[in-house]
């Protein structure tokens, strides 16, 4: 593949702003996000998908969509591993930043099986990285010892579905990873990073009394209730020596990889057309470099590295903590 379109760069994009009931402010008050007016619950920052698309902020492509560019770039933009995804017309993934300043509802995602059948949307696997946690904040996150779908459904139907859940509480840093079918919320006071399959399916089983639809049957369809009481999940490290690198979320979708650079360190990589990467600098400042115009990086912000880019560096401007994720 060249890299000598003028198409293919690092891109930055500006993002999605989502309004749902559950959002706040926090991600001006607390990252130093520019929002809009009112209640912002989630900021889709790298998203191709129809209930909203993030547009590109730099270069060439200025203006343009991620579905856009999707269409002008096809393999050269995503890479080899994600033809079939290609051949969809769908983009793989889905970043995006959530304020919860309320509870979201418990939901369940479904896989991909029962989302194409049933939704013409992908399943949907993903994981949280959390960036703030205010004193006593947890979510929901698999069941209780002693479920059953029966007993399950007839919490459901009784309104007693909260005996049912696990809670565990959560402080900046926590990983945890949400296959499709697992029960899940996320509560009041956290700021999470979501990397996800680029879908928009939630089914909810119950929303605190809020008079929004629930979806108890294609709940109960797709609810793994082999997932008892599970935790976050434990960094594989991958690299110690100034630079801590760590293997944070390994799944047919994406891997991710979280690294706490020190103050001039240097990430040499090369996008050899298999797949793309995007990187996330969750604290502190980074610039990547590749042949081209050098990109500045501040928290909480990201780039996509097209698959064809080619050779690249990311360099820490101060201490830094950056998200890499591609797709295996």
């Amino acid at each position: 593949m060249s890299t000598n379109s003028p198409a293919i760069y690092p891109l930055t994009f500006d993002p999605v702003f989502k309004d749902y009931v559950w959002g706040g402010r926090n991600l001006e008050t607390v990252l130093g996000r520019e929002l809009p007016d009112g209640v912002i619950a989630e900021s889709w920052d790298i998203a191709a998908h129809p209930d909203g698309s993030s547009t590109v902020n730099n270069g060439p492509l200025k203006g343009e969509t991620l579905p856009q560019v999707l269409a002008l770039l096809g393999e050269q933009l995503v890479g080899g591993r994600n033809r079939r995804m290609l051949e969809m017309e769908r983009f793989p993934l889905l970043i995006k930043l959530l304020d919860a300043h309320r509870w979201l509802s418990v939901q369940v995602h479904p896989d991909d099986e029962y989302g194409l059948a049933h939704e013409n949307d992908l399943g949907k696997t993903e994981m949280w990285v959390v960036l703030h946690a205010e004193p006593g904040a947890e979510l929901v996150y698999g069941f209780k010892r002693g479920v059953t779908k029966a007993a399950f459904a007839q919490a459901i139907r009784e309104g007693t579905v909260e005996q049912w859940l696990h809670y565990i509480p959560i402080q900046a840093g926590d990983v945890i990873f949400v296959p499709a079918g697992t029960i899940h919320a996320l509560g009041p006071g956290a700021i999470v990073a979501e990397i996800q399959q680029n879908s928009n399916t939630t089914y909810r089983i119950y929303d605190w009394g809020r008079p929004r639809p629930i979806h108890i049957q294609q709940a109960l369809d797709v609810l793994n209730f082999d997932l008892v009481e599970p935790g976050p999940l434990e960094p594989t490290v991958l690299e110690q020596n100034e630079r801590r690198r760590e293997l944070i979320g390994q799944c047919a979708y994406f891997r991710t990889e979280r690294l706490y650079m020190p103050a001039s360190d240097v990430f040499e990589g090369r996008c050899n057309g298999e797949t793309f990467e995007i990187w996330g600098v969750m604290a502190g400042e980074a610039t990547v470099r590749w042949q081209g115009d050098p990109i500045h990086m501040e928290a909480v912000g990201w780039v996509l590295l097209p698959a064809a880019l080619g050779d690249f560096r990311v360099e820490a401007d101060v201490e830094s903590t950056l998200l890499r994720v591609f797709t295996p």
